[in-house]
Formats: C-alpha cells, sequence, structure tokens
C-alpha cells in the first residue's frame, strides 16, 4: 500500500491534463520564451489534445509561438525537428527552442497551413498537391544521407529489411481480423530492399494539413527511416479523402512525386516500387499507432485503439497507387 501510495503521487512524464505536468510544460514554455527574448504576455491555452500529443498556444511580445509536447514513445519528434532545422532549414518548420528528453519543441506561428490556403479551383488543388509531393520528394533525397543519423536521434528504423520481424511482434500481440501471409510479405520486403531506392525519412501522415505554403513540412510524430516511396500511402488516400480525386489524379500525383526519383530507376521499376511500399508500409503504420497509444496520456477513442490492427488487416489489399 506505502509503494502503491508513493507511486500515486509521482507526476506521470505525459498526462496533459495533471496541473502539476502543466504547470512544468509552462514553466519551461516561460523560460524558454524569456531567453529568445519574446516573454509570453497572456494565458497560455491548450489547442489541441490527443492521447499521443498535445498543442498549446503561448501570446509573446514577437507573436504566437506553439509548444507540442509527445508521449515518450514518440519524444524523439523533439530531436529530429531540431536535426532538421540544420540539415534543411527551408523545407521545415524550425524549431525555437527543444527538450529532447521531455519530447517539448516550440515553433513560430506560420500561418494558415496549405490546406487552409487551397483555392476551389481543382486544377489548382491539384497542382498545389504536385508541387508539396515533389517538394517533399526533394526533401528525402536531401535527407537519404542522413539515416543513420536519424536512427541514432531515436527516430525508428522502418526499413524494408526490418520489417518482416516488426510485423511478426505486432501479430503476436495484436487480433486481426483476416489472415496475413507473412511469407508473402518478406518477399515484398526483399524485392523493396533491393530496388536501388536508399531509406529517407517517411513522414507517415504526409498531407496538406502538415505542410505550409512554400512546402515547409511539420509534425514528425509519426515519422521514421524507411523506403521513402511509403509516405504516398497516407498523401493518396488524404487526396482520395479531402477532394475526390480520380484514379487518373491519383496516377499524376504519384507521378509528379516519382519523377524525383527517376533518375535511380525506369519510371514503371519506380511505380512497382511504390506499390509495394505502400503494401509494407501499412506495418509501419500500425507500429506508429503502437507507438502513440502505449503510454496514451488520455482514454483512447475505438477507433484508435482498432487502428494498428486495420492496417494490418489492410496489407494484402490493393493500394492508392495500384
Amino acid at each position: 500500500m506505502m509503494a502503491y501510495g508513493l507511486k500515486s503521487r509521482c507526476m506521470r512524464a505525459n498526462d496533459w491534463h495533471d496541473p502539476r505536468w502543466r504547470a512544468a510544460a509552462h514553466s519551461w514554455i516561460r523560460e524558454s520564451l524569456d531567453r529568445l527574448g519574446a516573454p509570453v504576455t497572456g494565458e497560455i491555452e491548450e489547442v489541441r489534445v490527443r492521447p499521443w500529443s498535445v498543442t498549446h498556444k503561448a501570446p509573446t511580445t514577437a507573436g504566437v509561438r506553439w509548444f507540442k509536447a509527445n508521449t515518450m514513445d514518440c519524444a524523439y519528434e523533439a530531436g529530429l525537428v531540431a536535426a532538421l532545422g540544420e540539415w534543411a532549414p527551408h523545407s521545415v518548420l524550425t524549431p525555437l527552442a527543444v527538450d529532447e528528453k521531455r519530447g517539448w519543441l516550440l515553433t513560430a506561428d506560420s500561418g494558415p497551413t496549405l490546406r487552409e490556403t487551397l483555392p476551389d479551383d481543382r486544377e489548382a488543388r491539384l497542382l498545389a498537391w504536385r508541387e508539396m509531393l515533389r517538394a517533399y520528394a526533394v526533401l528525402q533525397r536531401t535527407l537519404a544521407p542522413k539515416a543513420h543519423d536519424m536512427t541514432a536521434l531515436g527516430v525508428p528504423d522502418m526499413r524494408p529489411e526490418t520489417l518482416p520481424e516488426v510485423l511478426r511482434a505486432l501479430l503476436a500481440e495484436t487480433a486481426v481480423d483476416s489472415e496475413v501471409d507473412v511469407t508473402t510479405y518478406g518477399k515484398w520486403c526483399a524485392e523493396l530492399a533491393a530496388d536501388g531506392v536508399p531509406a529517407s525519412l517517411q513522414h507517415d501522415d504526409l498531407h496538406d494539413a502538415n505542410v505550409f505554403p512554400g512546402n515547409r513540412f511539420f509534425d514528425w510524430g509519426d515519422a521514421a527511416v524507411a523506403h521513402p516511396f511509403g509516405c504516398l500511402l497516407v498523401a493518396l488516400q488524404s487526396a482520395q479523402y479531402f477532394f475526390t480525386t480520380t484514379p487518373e489524379e491519383l496516377a499524376g500525383l504519384r507521378d509528379a512525386y516519382l519523377e524525383v526519383w527517376s533518375d535511380l530507376a525506369p519510371m514503371e521499376s519506380l511505380r512497382r516500387s511504390a506499390v509495394l511500399a505502400c503494401h509494407v508500409g501499412r506495418v509501419a503504420k500500425a507500429a506508429a499507432w503502437r507507438r502513440a497509444l502505449r503510454d496514451a496520456a488520455l482514454p483512447v477513442a475505438e477507433d484508435f485503439r482498432t487502428a494498428a490492427a486495420y492496417y494490418l488487416a489492410e496489407i494484402p489489399k490493393p493500394t492508392p497507387v495500384s
């Protein structure tokens, strides 16, 4: 009983609604902004809260500043964001301050996202998406030589060589409605690993609400070092969902992304790799959900709780690029 009582009085590493956690976070925000010469001028507000992350808004003498905290399994985002700010400052949202150990980061306000600024004209929206995907592919090629540095920062290693073991571990702890053919999955991974495309940073939640105009990318809490083409899974699913793209339009978005890699292989080979990357990338997506919910800071809704099982069941099904 004594041990339980002591444990119950300890502040968890992440508990977004614990007054002690909130006080510690707000103290760090204020101290960090004081050091930057932009002191807080009003109340710090909670803006977006999820079981795996929380975002607060702080008014300062230099304008709005944003604070984000992740659960411990996703805390690598803070260190990754700091590194990206050094490696590719014109393509990412550069942080003002980070606490890598606690997974906290501060950024300046960058205005509306790309989604919020897109025109109603369909062709203009498709053009903006094509440019976004090309810009992300360019960023991935820039970051490919940093793959080892990123895994050293704690970014999950989801390269094709690792994924069969990741799949086996997930299946051991996740009830899946349909049978998963592990042998076929391993063959897909081996083919993908041999295609000559280098591993890089795979956002795993790439869409127009995670990028600012000018194609500056942010929100890396799901990111992994992986086959780069896996980013097309969520990107093209999002395009389908948010503005009901036709198969021909999806193919055009896919090819706009793949053109950046066209010096490495013929386009048909790249398209084959894109299909494989989306199939096998569903395991990486399932693993991202497991990380996000492993030590959730809030109660987890049913659709979140079953997300990993959903992606595992989807492995053999058609992808947006097939």
